[in-house]
């Protein structure tokens, strides 16, 4: 789809090797989009450090998008920060002039813990990240492509839990259904600018958040071993399979392409067929 071949993309929380942002942006930039590589990069969080991408490992992401031909801005962006927020997009138009796609993919997944156990500043973390980021980085993004004019595609990246409910996951959970929310409002409002806004529901992916996923339900369901909690899942999905980061990616570049302008506040499911809803 070589449609959005020259267009400029901007994509949240991909400094991760192997992580669903890594995938976005390589399969964007393959399509020819010139692409901005954003995360944390090890920026004060409050979080455990271990499971945040360093500035070490962005440097890994945009360094192989580099050698693979891409045209790479890196950034780090704290996306509960609007500041850190504009000036990522101020810094994306000084370089590339323009920016035409949006990518809501920064997110807080290892979080896992019971209902009755969770705190609010545990609670409050998840949405801020999840949700507030997506919204600050949306309004940013989109009065950007007000200005310079010609549309754009906004892609939030939300999750099957955006769909149904999730044991020991009650505050990524309501994230995600609220950023299905925020993608139906937004889709409304921005509709008359020419700018589409979508959401993509993956599965589960065992990228390196994944797998700490993986390590935690295992345990907490009894199962002997992560490999037999992995069996159970892939049994349960129609395809036989867990998701892999170019299944979502994929799903990102079609909304962002031009076979895609007639669709707009749609959260389609990248699930193998366990969520069909």
């Amino acid at each position: 789809m070589t449609s959005v071949k020259g267009r400029v993309a901007l994509c949240t929380g991909a400094g991760r090797p192997g992580g669903l942002g890594e995938a976005i942006l390589a399969c964007l930039a393959g399509d020819g989009c010139r692409v901005v590589l954003t995360d944390a990069g090890g920026a004060p969080s409050g979080l455990d450090p271990g499971n945040l991408a360093s500035s070490d490992d962005v440097a890994r992401v945009a360094a192989g998008l580099r050698a693979a031909g891409a045209e790479v801005l890196a950034l780090a962006l704290d996306v509960t920060d609007e500041a850190q927020v504009e000036s990522a997009i101020a810094r994306t138009v000084e370089t590339f002039g323009r920016l035409d796609i949006l990518v809501n993919n920064a997110g807080i997944g290892f979080l896992m813990q019971s209902l009755l156990d969770t705190t609010a500043d545990r609670w409050r973390a998840v949405l801020d990240v999840n949700l507030t980021g997506a919204f600050l980085c949306t309004r940013h993004a989109a009065r950007q492509m007000i200005r310079q004019g010609g549309g754009g595609r906004i892609v939030n990246i939300a999750s099957q839990a955006a769909k149904s409910g999730h044991m020991h996951m009650a505050a990524y959970t309501a994230s995600k259904h609220g950023m299905v929310g925020l993608t139906r409002a937004a889709a409304l409002e921005l509709g008359p600018h020419g700018i589409t806004v979508n959401a993509v529901c993956p599965g589960h992916v065992t990228t390196g958040l994944g797998s700490v996923q993986n390590k935690y339900f295992a345990t907490l369901r009894g199962f002997a071993s992560t490999d037999d909690y992995l069996a159970d899942m892939r049994s349960r999905i129609p395809l036989r399979r867990t998701g892999l980061p170019g299944d979502t990616a994929a799903a990102v570049a079609f909304l962002c392409s031009d076979a895609a302008a007639y669709i707009t506040g749609e959260a389609m499911n990248v699930s193998g067929g366990i969520e069909m809803h």
